[in-house]
């Protein structure tokens, strides 16, 4: 199982509306320590929650959730669906992405969620010299920004990469705004730092579990799911910061289809 933290991370469901989900009694952690209080989450929870989230993304309040996740008729699901789409049609004309996402909703209803199949490699991770970039920024989409400034600077100073580049998530948890994020890339020579530009050694991990994903970055949750069924079925646990290498991208591969990035969790033999 999961402590809170982790569980945000692989869900990118914040720790305070896990928690506001428990207090409202819609999603309840698997199990409370007595002794510490604390929260423990399992990754089998994660289809109930991915439910949970594609309801509120399109509308609906704590209220009707609660009562959606109890309907085992489709129909019925159907007709709520419905309705809620004539009160956005009738109020908010504007809102045609939500529109656009009750309609992929309604046409995937009773089909069964596809089931990705990844190859866990254990690697040690060496320690590394780089060029980064670190700052906190609105929202996870705003890592591209990051990346164009690393590469601006690069090609200004003529930097030449000694390595695939990659981003470390230095949050504790999944955040909504405020994300710090550190987009690095390996070089020959350390050299002096030029205001944000730091150049310093990455430290060593002595064992990550890690998958490639294929595939758009907006679709990669798939893997960080996959990857968390996989560590709670096996004897270690994660801990530390998470990495996404990146191995194809928009400046090497000009289908985002064949965009392809080793997503690294660090993981520890479990105490027994």
């Amino acid at each position: 199982m999961f402590k809170i933290g982790e569980f945000s991370k692989f869900t990118k469901v914040s720790k305070r509306m896990l928690r506001h989900y428990d207090k409202v009694g819609l999603f309840k952690p698997a199990k409370i320590d007595k002794l510490t209080g604390y929260r423990y989450y399992s990754a089998k929870q994660m289809p109930e929650l991915i439910k949970i989230i594609i309801f509120r993304d399109v509308g609906f309040n704590i209220a009707e959730i609660s009562r959606l996740v109890k309907m085992k008729d489709n129909e019925d699901i159907l007709k709520e669906l419905e309705m809620k789409k004539l009160e956005i049609e009738e109020n908010i004309n504007n809102q045609r992405k939500t529109i656009s996402d009750i309609n992929k909703i309604i046409s995937t209803l009773g089909k069964e969620m596809i089931t990705m199949d990844y190859k866990v490699e254990f690697k040690e991770i060496a320690s590394c010299k780089v060029v980064s970039i670190r700052d906190k920024v609105k929202n996870y989409s705003k890592e591209v920004d990051l990346w164009a400034m690393l590469g601006n600077f690069a090609q200004k100073n003529q930097l030449q990469p000694n390595g695939n580049p990659f981003a470390i998530y230095h949050d504790s948890e999944y955040k909504e705004s405020n994300v710090d994020i550190e987009v690095a890339m390996p070089v020959a020579e350390l050299q002096e730092n030029e205001g944000k530009f730091v150049f310093r050694e990455v430290e060593p991990v002595p064992c990550v579990a890690t998958l490639l994903y294929k595939g758009r970055y907006e679709n990669i949750d798939r893997a960080f799911f996959f990857l968390a069924n996989w560590i709670e079925d096996s004897e270690y646990e994660s801990y530390g910061e998470v990495r996404q290498v990146s191995i194809k991208g928009a400046w090497n591969e000009s289908k985002p289809d064949n965009y392809l990035v080793e997503v690294q969790i660090p993981v520890r033999k479990q105490n027994m």
